[in-house]
């Protein structure tokens, strides 16, 4: 198993808890401007612990979740599996495993940073219907606009240990979109995103993070005082407000 699948092996169960949803509202995009429906055969790369797919599982469509690290699959497994439009597969972006020409909507929920984009771009053309579409989705962590998020902004910063790297919006950018989606480009559109988090809450998102301390990190107690004293200053009763700008990039190859 590469270093890149491997990162969330001991961060399944934070990441269960602690990690956003997406909005409604992107469902509705999808179904509305896109047709993704009850006929779609959908291709969701980089599945994780199912959190795209259970949203778009309720648009009635079929989800092939294709996910390399065992630990997250079978959280998604666990979560999903009594669905009857959902089966998961071990693969990669890189290496799906799917037939060819089987699939009408390739998605990507908070995972394309991970993939290495050629060989991806290949992969979802041989898999892709005629038509098809590729959807590219990160929930994009604001980090500013309320004490809490700022606080929360300075401590990533603080104790990430290899945050610049990894960190979705310091690897993707415009130009890198636009060579994977090529001539064809691609639709950008946002949708507003909250998440309410107990003190728990809040421990389990940083602790879901990649690039953050792990529990046996020297540095974890120290994070883990950090955060406590952020939330006991910034919570109103009983809970703050993580937001996000979720965005989606759509478009054919």
């Amino acid at each position: 198993m590469s270093e890149t699948v491997a990162r969330f092996d001991n961060r399944v169960a934070s990441y269960v808890r602690g990690r956003p949803s997406y909005p409604l509202a992107l469902l509705t995009c999808l179904v509305a401007a896109y047709g993704l429906g009850p006929r779609s055969v959908v291709a969701d790369v980089g599945a994780g612990t199912g959190l795209l797919t259970r949203l778009l599982l309720t648009a009635g469509c079929t989800i092939h979740a294709v996910e390399p690290n065992a630990h997250m699959r079978g959280a998604a497994d666990a979560l999903l599996g009594g669905h009857p439009g959902y089966t998961s597969r071990e693969g990669s972006a890189e290496a799906t495993t799917l037939p060819t020409h089987s699939i009408d909507f390739v998605v990507a929920g908070q995972a394309f940073h991970w993939f290495e984009p050629a060989a991806a771009r290949v992969e979802f053309r041989r898999i892709l219907r005629p038509g098809g579409w590729v959807a590219l989705i990160w929930n994009v962590r604001r980090e500013t606009g309320t004490p809490f998020l700022a606080g929360y902004q300075a401590l990533i910063e603080r104790f990430g240990l290899d945050y610049a790297q990894v960190d979705h919006t310091h690897v993707v950018d415009a130009t890198r979109l636009a060579e994977f989606f090529g001539a064809a480009g691609y639709v950008r559109r946002t949708f507003v995103n909250r998440q309410p988090l107990d003190l728990a809450g809040v421990i389990d998102r940083i602790s879901s993070t990649s690039y953050m301390p792990a529990p046996e990190h020297p540095s974890y107690p120290a994070l883990l005082a950090a955060v406590r004293t952020l939330f006991a200053a910034t919570a109103q009763h009983g809970r703050v407000h993580m937001e996000y700008v979720t965005t989606l990039y759509i478009g054919r190859l």
